[in-house]
């Protein structure tokens, strides 16, 4: 194979790379309204700014060409976003958010 077929396959997996690490991007502002979730921890909520900070900074453990650094800190922030939010939904979770009912002392029955 001559140069331009590897140019070529390299210019393919990089725009490949780049669509799906804009894609993950868009799915964690999406996610984004979970951060006004009360029950949802702190931590998580900062994994949010530090991926997104990092997709877009022009510091990268990997060069830009590969976003496979990028691509693994989006799925990091995703999964644990959407992990502490299912988390927090779920009755009787460990650090889930009370509602109002749970929270609400029972009144003693009258005998």
């Amino acid at each position: 194979m001559d140069w331009t077929v590897w140019l070529t396959i390299a210019a393919v997996v990089a725009l490949g790379l780049a669509i799906t690490a804009g894609v993950l991007l868009v799915r964690v502002f999406a996610a984004r309204r979970l951060l006004l979730d009360a029950g949802i921890p702190l931590r998580d909520k900062a994994l949010f700014w530090v991926a997104v900070i990092y997709t877009i900074s022009p510091v990268d453990l990997i060069p830009d060409p590969v976003y496979l650094d990028d691509i693994g800190v989006l799925l990091l922030a995703l999964r644990s976003l959407h992990a502490a939010a299912s988390a927090v939904r779920q009755p009787g979770a460990v650090g889930a958010a009370r509602t109002p009912e749970a929270t609400s002392a029972k009144e003693p029955d009258p005998a």
